[in-house]
């Protein structure tokens, strides 16, 4: 979406397919608006449904290009772009392999398909190096035959503002209150149950301290359960979906991103351009990081001593706005998005 807001539409259109076992975007009404469509088929877990389905869209559209961000899972629907007679077929990859318990029979998957999901591409992209080297191989990130777009923000949409942070910790009721933030799915791989364990810690040695989680998924349960197990409901601050993160990163004073493993994570690009003091797990590719108020830490570290470095990298912060070393490492949608509606253009010929 932030590459669709930005890229020149009198010139590229997007339909956006779906499974039906999604939950239907919030940003529904924006694709409309921009001319868009959201297109809803049958979930991959039923193949010969959802094979069906792709193919007759797919012809029945005559689309010049199909663009899948499914990782591994990309062979499915570009197997289908394939016998529809789609002559571009592009394979995006946002991931790479799992750690942690509960990853295992998830990568055995992804090592046997990411063989095919290259197959039926015509063309190999992925948001970072190290996604790139997992679904395309070392060897094809080396020759050049995959190209990098980063996944790019409107950097002046969250610069750090003085303003905006003392209003939001007002409305928050939070104005006096060590903000200790996250924001991402409650899924496995974020890793919520370790946050919780570190917050504990921060918990004990700063009584002030309150965190707040941004997002939903289907570990909620599991996790406020945790929270309440530690006695810690009165200090910790369930969002939900937002759609105006930027405002609650201002308000925030540390970052905590203890995920299992990531490709190139948006939320790692916000946050440093709030200026926010940001520890992330080194399970995080250093692409990442652009700027001093980001730190890597093991995940094998305890969870006390995780605290101690959130609170460490902290201690007597001076945010400033860092949109500029944003846009210096490339991750300026605007800048990008200009780009990649130059590079679709030379693909279609147009």
């Amino acid at each position: 979406m932030n590459y669709y807001r930005h890229i020149d539409r009198s010139k590229i259109q997007y339909d956006f397919i779906i499974d039906s076992d999604s939950s239907d975007p919030y940003i529904k009404p924006e694709i409309e608006a921009l001319g868009g469509r959201i297109i809803t088929v049958p979930p991959y877990q039923k193949p010969i449904a959802y094979h069906k389905a792709l193919c007759k869209l797919f012809t029945d559209n005559h689309y010049p290009l199909v663009y899948s961000h499914l990782n591994t899972l990309s062979v499915f629907p570009l197997f289908a772009a394939w016998r529809a007679g789609i002559p571009i077929r592009v394979a995006h990859a946002h991931s790479t392999a799992g750690r942690g318990r509960g990853e295992t029979k998830r990568n055995i998957m992804k090592y046997i398909l990411r063989n095919f999901s290259r197959t039926f591409a015509t063309e190999w992209c992925a948001c970072s190096r190290l996604a790139g080297e997992f679904q395309f191989s070392k060897r094809a990130m080396s020759s050049g035959r995959v190209l990098i777009w980063p996944n790019a923000i409107e950097t002046e949409r969250y610069a750090y503002s003085e303003q905006v942070r003392h209003e939001t910790r007002k409305w928050l009721k939070l104005t006096d209150k060590f903000i200790v933030g996250h924001a991402g799915r409650l899924v496995p791989v974020k890793n919520h149950s370790f946050l919780v364990d570190v917050f504990a810690e921060i918990h004990k040695r700063r009584d002030d301290a309150v965190l707040l989680l941004a997002g939903d998924g289907p570990l909620m349960d599991d996790i406020t359960d945790k929270v309440m197990r530690l006695g810690l409901n009165d200090c910790v601050v369930f969002l939900g979906s937002v759609d105006d993160m930027e405002r609650y990163y201002q308000a925030m004073d540390v970052f905590i991103l203890p995920s299992l493993y990531e490709g190139l994570p948006v939320v790692g690009s916000e946050v440093q351009v709030s200026g926010l003091p940001f520890l992330c797990a080194d399970t995080v590719t250093q692409e990442t990081k652009f700027c001093g108020n980001m730190r890597f830490m093991s995940l094998k570290e305890s969870a006390g001593a995780w605290a101690e470095e959130a609170l460490r990298i902290s201690e007597g912060h001076v945010r400033h706005d860092m949109s500029s070393y944003a846009r210096e490492a490339g991750f300026d949608v605007k800048v990008q998005a200009e780009k990649l509606t130059k590079w679709y253009c030379t693909l279609l010929g147009i």
